[in-house]
């Protein structure tokens, strides 16, 4: 871009000579340019057109002429990256951004939020962080799991509020009376982001990859062959009946990505730029269910800035205010909602450490001690548990007073950032009953094999929930190292066989049913205790339209919209 270049020179020389008149030869000038005198001075005629700086010459080789810089670098780039936003240049004012990340905040605050760019509806977000890669089978932060469930489609999906899977690319599925054959129909005319034709025998491709990925390989367990009787027929052949099987085809590590362009989806929105700095989405014009309202969404990236509390911005992971800087005073919370995921204490059985009357004993005394009501975080981010689901009540463990604690004992956990508090107080509590904690931190969002798990008697976690919590409670017992990291030998065959039973029940409630008992069993021998559930809320001012949260906290993009502008 032959603007930001000449940005970057006028860069250069305003920080060497400022804003005051000098006495300057074009020699002088090339060196600064590092080019030759030549191109110096067509190079400072054209800024002086453009306005940026005063250049008076005097005649004679060697003459100083009077130079002085009129703008700073700083008014330049935000007059310009205002005007690439206005006509809606994405990619213009990416680059022009580039070169003041220090002051990228700034500079898009006033145009944040809704906007109307060029007769289309544009959501911009500021984010705090650096987005993982948009990968369905590697993710797992919370704002990555809800893009890519934006970005691809499966066999079915889970719409916002509806716990059961509904149709996606294939628009009716039906099931054998022994349960051992289902048959999925595809839609005609299904298209990817690039427009290609998405046909059966890719997704046959795909799926047939997702059988042997560690990531998705245990939903599909029960599967012995996936063929393509018809072009628009995609065919499983179980080896036992698996009635979560419309609901594993929804979940993330099931999203179908082009088997050899795997950044290709066919959801709502394409990912249309995926840079550093931005994150930029686009209307999918070939998606084959209602379309959404807003034509694209950006996510622009400014990590290194601290979150103020008067930025439009997510101002918290689980509080997001969507809006322009002079529409914050109205922004109101339009949207709350009680996450039904929670961060949770998990004990490590398989280590052996602590007994079952010790795991109890200290889950009393978190109980009993006022802990969770009590960590110095911002009020109303998080509630303390008091169920797994609604209807699975954490049971009250009551242990005798002779039960002590082991003298010392190893903690691991990893983000959410407030579970750093967590530590801090059971530390603190545990040493007042005769119990040093050693606390250890891991980085990653995702326990990263069984050996990091056995190397602690207590780990620390959060577990995110979807639109059907009890299938995502049966999947998380599935994928997570957790459990063959913490579970005995036996314990962990016990659970693969209760399991499979589980999964062979063709009524819902029965399956359901049979969940909570096995949760309520590990809740009960202390195993795995939720400690709090997150407070989501989304803000946003009276024009923005439509917003209704996931069950990730995010808010439905295909379900926001923006009234268009209307002149006074």
């Amino acid at each position: 871009m032959r603007l930001v270049h000449r940005l970057g020179q006028y860069q250069r020389l305003y920080h060497q000579l400022g804003s005051a008149p000098v006495a300057i030869t074009i020699g002088e000038l090339a060196a600064i340019f590092y080019c030759s005198e030549r191109h110096a001075r067509t190079l400072v005629q054209q800024l002086q057109q453009q306005g940026w700086l005063s250049w008076q010459s005097q005649a004679g080789r060697g003459k100083r002429a009077q130079l002085q810089c009129l703008k700073t670098p700083d008014e330049l780039r935000t007059a310009h990256l205002q005007r690439l936003l206005q006509l809606g240049d994405h990619q213009g004012a990416l680059e022009m951004a580039q070169l003041a990340p220090q002051h990228l905040q700034e500079l898009l605050s006033p145009h944040l939020g809704g906007q109307w760019q060029e007769g289309s509806p544009t959501l911009r977000i500021p984010y705090y962080r650096t987005l993982e890669k948009l990968d369905p089978l590697t993710l797992s932060g919370r704002a990555e799991q809800h893009l890519v469930a934006t970005v691809y489609a499966g066999l079915t999906r889970f719409n916002t509020g509806c716990p059961e899977p509904q149709p996606d690319l294939a628009h009716h599925w039906q099931i054998s009376e022994d349960g051992l054959r289902w048959q999925f129909f595809l839609r005609s005319q299904l298209r990817w982001h690039n427009g290609e034709a998405l046909t059966g025998q890719q997704l046959l491709q795909t799926l047939n990859a997702l059988q042997h990925h560690p990531r998705s390989q245990p939903l599909l367990s029960s599967v012995a062959a996936i063929s393509l009787p018809h072009a628009l027929c995609v065919q499983f052949d179980l080896q036992m009946p698996d009635y979560w099987l419309a609901h594993r085809l929804a979940e993330l590590p099931c999203l179908m990505t082009h088997p050899e362009l795997p950044t290709l989806g066919a959801g709502p929105f394409k990912l249309a730029l995926n840079e550093p700095h931005m994150v930029r989405l686009e209307q999918h014009p070939y998606y084959h269910l209602q379309h959404p309202y807003l034509e694209s969404i950006e996510y622009w990236i400014t990590p290194e800035l601290p979150t103020r509390s008067t930025d439009t911005s997510c101002q918290h992971p689980v509080r997001i205010t969507i809006g322009q800087q002079e529409e914050l005073a109205q922004a109101r919370p339009v949207q709350r909602s009680m996450s039904q995921g929670w961060c949770y204490l998990a004990i490590n059985q398989r280590r052996g450490v602590l007994s079952e009357a010790q795991g109890q004993k200290l889950l009393m005394l978190i109980q009993r001690s006022g802990l969770l009501a009590s960590l110095p975080i911002q009020q109303g981010v998080i509630m303390p548990s008091h169920e797994m689901l609604p209807g699975w009540a954490i049971p009250e463990h009551d242990v005798l007073q002779d039960v002590e604690l082991p003298p010392q004992l190893t903690l691991l956990y990893h983000p959410p950032i407030e579970l750093e508090s967590v530590t801090q107080a059971l530390q603190q509590l545990l040493a007042e009953h005769g119990c040093q904690l050693e606390i250890r931190y891991y980085s990653g969002k995702r326990w990263q094999s069984t050996e990091q798990i056995a190397q602690a008697d207590l780990l620390l976690a959060d577990n995110l929930i979807g639109e059907a919590p009890e299938a995502t409670l049966e999947s998380w017992l599935r994928r997570d190292l957790l459990w063959q990291g913490i579970l005995r030998e036996e314990d962990w065959q016990h659970q693969q066989r209760t399991l499979q039973q589980i999964q062979q029940c063709p009524a819902p409630q029965q399956r359901f049913s049979q969940l909570k008992a096995y949760y309520q069993q590990l809740m009960g021998a202390a195993i795995l205790t939720p400690l709090f559930n997150y407070q989501y809320q989304v803000s946003a001012p009276p024009r923005i339209h439509g917003v209704m949260l996931t069950a990730y906290g995010w808010f439905d993009f295909c379900q926001a919209w923006l009234p268009p502008p209307l002149d006074d």
